[in-house]
């Protein structure tokens, strides 16, 4: 055997057997394969590319082996507990805190922004988001919003257009609550045309917990002496001008919004808590009456939106007591949140049902939460209107954009990906169980029989409104 192929075979031989240890790693400790990579070698493709067959290097190989070794020592120490610290993500974890720890939803940063760039969910969330603001009766000194679990902050800044379109000279009050610093990033790129076309706004981003998000306070004292809060006057007047120095902060965002996974829980929690406010340099006399300042945060908002801000099979009371109801508690006298989740029974459930018969990830819909809302807030409930609405008016469909003859013909390999990365995104897919029916191809099969089945792929949302009434 010559020499070149006994190291070609060896260096096989070693990528399974690392794949194999890997994996049982991931199990074992419920984490997402993406995670394992990043924490262990800093590359969230790591683990893809080792079962493409891409060679490993000596010093990755060494590293990894060092993170598994670590791993089985904890363990050793302590057989019943998780790994005993608490690993720093960066930006790369999850937007929602909801159990259980086996995933995390935008865990996956390639999965996340190839469903947000081939399906129209956000552009329709925002356009159904769009109809409440008809029902609004702000007052004075500014319209308030809080968004629970912004993202990439693409709903939030059509939301705004829309709002400035109804209300073009009243000033904004806007906080969006996000834990990823990837999405941060991505949602401040999109704020320079909001400040621009509506100067009089005040915009804050937050990483706290959604009991304190909307006061801008974290509970713990620790927690609120280590605050970082830090107040940005953009100067200018120009959207070029304010993207530059919205980009300055990028530097301040990599070295503080920084998030890690509970060792107890395996959701993801904040290293420091920060709050970032944005404003106009010469708009902050008229601001100046609705700037937060530490200490003194008002909770009172116009409109909240909470769209996908649980995880799907987290328990309704978890749902309920842990997102919903605090948002609820956040509503002045009029105020309005609307929320939006996935319903299942579409297209897209027929591909997961092909793979995994009998799985169902839409465990609670809306009339559930409701009721367990109303049961969470006990006798306040009688303050607000719980707004389940019928279906033909709750219930909304959004696309998988295609080309008129991609689904015509013979279906390309992109769109057959494009579609059951789609599918596993909605459906909130495991990393662990998604390994095990990549292997034979019987996931193409059943994506193409939907595809061609209906000439294309959607899915269905399903909505719900808690007001508060008025005195």
């Amino acid at each position: 055997m010559r020499t070149g192929e006994h190291q070609g075979r060896t260096t096989a031989r070693t990528a399974d057997q690392i794949l194999g240890e890997i994996r049982d790693y991931c199990r074992a400790t419920q984490t997402a394969e993406s995670t394992f990579g990043r924490l262990a070698v800093n590359d969230g493709k790591l683990v893809s590319r080792l079962r493409d067959g891409a060679k490993i290097t000596t010093g990755t190989l060494d590293k990894v082996r060092a993170y598994l070794s670590e791993y089985r020592t904890a363990s050793v120490a302590a057989r019943s507990k998780p790994l005993p610290a608490v690993k720093a993500v960066n930006g790369a974890v999850a937007a929602s805190e909801v159990q259980p720890a086996g995933f995390r939803f935008f865990d996956n940063r390639q999965k996340y922004l190839l469903f947000v760039s081939t399906c129209s969910e956000k552009t329709d969330v925002a356009s159904r988001i769009s109809l409440e603001l008809g029902n609004l009766q702000p007052s004075p000194p500014a319209l308030r919003i809080f968004d629970a679990g912004v993202g990439d902050g693409t709903v939030l800044s059509r939301v705004m257009r829309s709002l400035h379109a109804r209300f073009p000279t009243m000033p904004l009050y806007v906080v969006a609550k996000e834990i990823s610093y990837e999405d941060v990033r991505l949602m401040l790129e999109k704020m320079a045309d909001r400040l621009f076309e509506h100067p009089a706004t005040v915009l804050v981003i937050t990483n706290l917990y959604y009991a304190e998000a909307p006061w801008l306070t974290p509970r713990s004292v620790t927690s609120a002496q280590g605050l970082i809060w830090k107040d940005v006057a953009l100067s200018g007047n120009t959207a070029h001008g304010f993207a530059e120095q919205i980009g300055e902060l990028e530097g301040f965002l990599a070295e503080n919004w920084r998030a890690g996974i509970s060792p107890t829980t395996g959701n993801p929690v904040y290293q420091r808590p920060i709050v970032l406010t944005l404003r106009r340099e010469d708009h902050s006399f008229l601001l100046d009456p609705i700037m937060p300042r530490p200490g003194r945060v008002m909770a009172d908002y116009d409109l909240v939106i909470a769209s996908q801000p649980y995880r799907a099979r987290a328990s309704v009371e978890f749902k309920a007591s842990k997102v919903v109801a605090p948002l609820v508690r956040s509503l002045r006298p009029g105020g309005r949140l609307i929320g939006i989740h996935s319903h299942g029974d579409d297209p897209g459930m027929e591909i997961i049902e092909g793979v995994w018969p009998g799985d169902n990830p839409f465990t609670s819909d809306r009339h559930a939460i409701l009721r367990q809302v109303k049961h969470e807030l006990g006798t306040a409930a009688r303050h607000y209107n719980f707004n389940a609405s019928s279906d033909a008016r709750s219930i909304f469909r959004y696309r998988m954009h295609t080309l008129p003859d991609e689904v015509s013909g013979p279906i390309g390999t992109s769109t057959l990906f494009a579609a059951w990365n789609a599918a596993i995104y909605v459906a909130q897919i495991e990393d662990v169980r998604l390994s095990e029916v990549v292997r034979d191809g019987r996931y193409l099969e059943a994506t193409d029989r939907v595809l061609k089945k209906h000439g294309g792929l959607w899915f269905n949302d399903e909505t719900y409104v808690i007001s508060r009434r008025r005195a």
